[in-house]
């Protein structure tokens, strides 16, 4: 289906104010920490100290019998009893054996595995009560070595074993593309560009902690869960259907309003399963708020791959192959996406917007003894934009090419295109992307810029990323192919009222992006009402239609799609009942601003007076048509969504102590329909502060010998704030995508995916003329400075810092 032109609608592409921001300024919001269900009490989790022990034995009898204490559950109370945590996507092996899949349960049974691992919960009357008892429970453990490094886990060094089903730690072995094609046409190249490199770990750390409350009724047998999470109806299918084998209709669950998730609130977590049945087992609601030390131990992690790539060229630069071998990092368990993230969201998009022949990927999977590694902004399409374009630039280097240049020569320039890599993109102007881009940023007047910093004794350099990504997360036979265990639709319900309001009901959850407004948009638009007409509904299991919820930027595209389609069928329906009211053909009847119109004729009726007929059906044809207005519809897209731009980075460098300032940066996307630009632009800049806080400065490290968190509060791991940043430039170009009826394509983590080697490309290019040759992430102060005096510093090594400057002062640096 070709997307329709939106652009003479009103309210598409208007900045129209965030209607849900009234109750989030005024204080009107209601997180799950603001619910206080009857009966309630609270939780406390002990958690282990160690990366990796056996669990001897766990006394609870002293803490039992402390003040207010309910109730203690340990590993040894639900063992037998239900499933572990489930892993939503399964990998097979090349020899078409499956991925090991050890049980993760929700408190640990015999062993731990990462620092922050559950060992019992314990529920008392209050908060402080429960963590008075929680100190007092004994757990004797067996200190065992830790694993630590995916380095070390690929290298198989320490003799250790996480589980007895994976016995060397490995997850599984994946692989994508032709070797032979790739290795012959390696063998012809004329240049051949090589890169190793290290995405580093990052720690999530949405704004609002996680947050649960477990409930359950005895009267009607009937489960709540309070959560903060990114897609109910996926959590509550996971817990039921998995672990707890209850029927899925006496559970609810519902995700209020949710203070960010940026992925790491997709996931079931083991408190969840946790509150959930522990509720039943005590009789009372239990409420679990996780602390932010809690926070940085026991949500997913994201990236931490450790990566080899390879490209090669012919002798005016264009791409022949690529080759890459990349060892990713699970954790201590395997999360419910995190086998998808390294392979099927990574090792697709490693053609970018090149038109690079051949591709052999080659993925090792690995069990550590550190938090689960999972979906974090961008999940997978971050880590394959980083490899990518560090590399594409060395080659531009190597080749004594513009970053630019290079890439305009192996630029995808004709649609549909299909890569080697299995993806299909739709459509795409990427030349338009990256002439916009340098025009905005004056990319002819560095030359001067660099010379007037040089004046000042400090460094500049510029540096270029062009990405692509795949978002909307479907089609589901395809993912099913691949591994899914679930599908990838969206749900949409439309509820016309007798005076022509709408409420709709989406299974897609918004925690930020604004979906009350852009759905109303979508809504007001296509009906001809007001967008305060318009009321959206999410994130309770009890009142919306099953959905996949929100994340891979796929709420507009493929969350907006499935509205649209349910608007059809009111569409459809109106028109049925216009007809009737006007004395004409439902096929003479025409729709459009609110009103309907019979074909040359002046006839024309209200869509108010429409929406009354179908609830007061006076003179109505009962026998052709039943009364009420009232659509679902489900939609399952036939292609990922391909968002993709453009975005350059300048930094300065200040050569006595390393320090990193952004100058400029410019970012051009193409997002294809916009719907509110105001929002479009408040998410690019979100993902922009999160991808250059990974670039600069976010940096999650463990003690390599005893799997210690040494970045497990802010005072450590240092998070990116406002006075980092300059102004950011921002622009779009536009081709709609052709396979949803928006044409929309995306946008909540591009910022995210684009920023990073952006970042570091200008780096390396500041650096160049001080033989700095490589630089890995993050781009720290101390890090800079250590590069600059003694060359290339992996994020394993942490150098001593050069005294602290005004800049720095106050800042954590590791």
């Amino acid at each position: 289906m070709g997307a329709p032109d939106f652009s003479s609608l009103p309210y598409i592409g208007e900045a129209i104010k965030r209607k849900e921001d009234y109750r989030f300024l005024t204080g009107a919001g209601q997180y799950t920490d603001d619910v206080t269900m009857a009966n309630q009490s609270h939780a406390v989790f002990v958690r282990s100290p160690h990366a990796h022990a056996k669990l001897l034995s766990v006394d609870i009898e002293a803490a039992a019998r402390m003040p207010g204490v309910v109730g203690i559950i340990t590993g040894k109370d639900i063992e037998g009893k239900m499933g572990g945590l489930p892993c939503g996507w399964l990998i097979n092996n090349p020899d078409g054996t499956p991925m090991k899949e050890p049980m993760h349960p929700i408190l640990a049974i015999n062993k731990v595995r990462y620092v922050g691992d559950h060992v019992a919960m314990v529920v008392a009357e209050t908060v402080e009560q429960a963590k008075n008892a929680a100190e007092a429970v004994v757990v004797e453990y067996e200190v065992l070595p830790a694993l630590v490094s995916v380095a070390d886990a690929a290298r198989k060094q320490g003799g250790v074993t996480l589980h007895d089903e994976a016995p060397d730690n490995q997850c599984y072995k994946w692989t994508l593309g032709d070797r032979a094609a790739v290795d012959a046409a390696f063998a012809k190249a004329a240049h051949v560009t090589k890169l190793d490199l290290v995405n580093n770990r990052l720690i999530p750390n949405p704004i609002e902690p996680r947050v649960a409350i477990g409930n359950y009724s005895r009267g009607t047998e009937e489960y709540v869960l309070y959560v903060s999470n990114q897609n109910p109806h996926v959590e509550r299918l996971l817990m039921t259907a998995f672990v707890l084998g209850l029927p899925e209709h006496k559970v609810r669950v519902i995700a209020p309003d949710v203070g960010g998730g940026f992925g790491s609130k997709i996931f079931l977590y083991a408190e969840d399963v946790c509150l959930t049945w522990g509720a039943k087992h005590l009789n009372r609601s239990i409420k679990w708020t996780a602390e932010r030390s809690e926070c940085f131990l026991s949500d997913a992690h994201g990236r931490d791959h450790v990566s080899h790539a390879e490209m090669a060229m012919d002798q005016d630069g264009k791409f022949l192959a690529l080759r890459v071998h990349t060892d990713a990092n699970l954790g201590a368990y395997l999360s419910t996406f995190s086998t998808a993230v390294p392979t099927i969201l990574y090792a697709t998009l490693l053609a970018g917007q090149y038109t690079t022949p051949q591709i052999y990927v080659e993925v090792d999977a690995w069990f550590t003894n550190t938090a689960p590694v999972d979906a974090y902004r961008g999940a997978g399409r971050p880590e394959a934009t980083y490899l990518l374009e560090r590399l594409v630039s060395r080659c531009a280097w190597e080749m004594k090419l513009g970053q630019d240049e290079i890439r305009k020569r192996n630029f995808i320039t004709t649609f549909p295109y299909q890569t080697p890599v299995a993806l299909q993109y739709d459509t795409g102007d990427f030349h338009a992307c990256m002439n916009k881009a340098n025009a905005l940023a004056e990319v002819s007047g560095f030359a001067a810029r660099k010379a007037e910093t040089e004046k000042r004794g400090k460094l500049r350099g510029i540096g270029y990323s062009s990405y692509i990504e795949a978002c909307g997360i479907a089609p589901s036979n395809i993912a099913g192919a691949l591994g899914a265990r679930a599908g990838l639709f969206e749900c949409g319900e439309i509820r016309v009222h007798p005076t022509g309001s709408v409420t709709v009901f989406t299974g897609s959850h918004s925690h930020g992006q604004g979906h009350e407004t852009t759905f109303a948009q979508v809504v007001a638009a296509r009906l001809g009402i007001s967008v305060d007409a318009v009321d959206v509904v999410h994130g309770d299991t009890g009142r919306v239609p099953f959905g996949m919820g929100t994340y891979g930027s796929r709420s507009i595209s493929v969350g907006g799609a499935a509205i649209m389609k349910a608007l059809d069928k009111i569409e459809t329906k109106a028109k049925k009942i216009a007809a009737h009211l006007m004395e004409a053909s439902d096929a003479d009847i025409e729709f459009a601003n609110g009103e309907f119109t019979v074909k040359g004729t002046d006839k024309k009726v209200a869509f108010g007076q429409v929406a009354l007929t179908a609830y007061v059906p006076h003179n109505y044809p009962l026998d052709k048509l039943e009364p009420g207005l009232n659509e679902t519809a489900f939609y399952d897209p036939t292609n990922f969504t391909f968002p993709g731009g453009t975005y350059i980075c300048e930094v300065e460098i200040d050569r006595q102590t390393g320090e990193v300032k952004i100058d400029r940066f410019t970012a051009v996307d193409d997002f294809g329909t916009i719907i509110n630009p105001m929002i479009v632009e408040g998410q690019v800049h979100g993902g922009l502060v999160q991808g250059i806080g990974q670039a600069l400065m976010e940096n999650c490290v463990y003690d390599n010998e005893s799997g210690q968190l040494l970045t497990g509060s802010f005072m450590d791991y240092a998070m990116p704030r406002a006075e980092d940043f300059p102004q950011f430039k921002l622009d779009t170009v536009c081709t709609p995508c052709t396979h949803n009826p928006l044409g929309t394509k995306g946008c909540g983590e591009a910022g995210a995916i684009g920023s990073p080697p952006a970042v570091i490309n200008a780096v390396l290019d500041a650096l160049a003329p001080l033989g700095v040759k490589d630089f890995d992430m993050p781009a720290s102060p101390h890090r800079v400075w250590e590069a600059m005096t003694h060359g290339s510093v992996s994020p394993q090594q942490e150098p001593q810092q050069p005294a602290a400057t005004a800049a720095t002062q106050g800042r954590p640096t590791v």
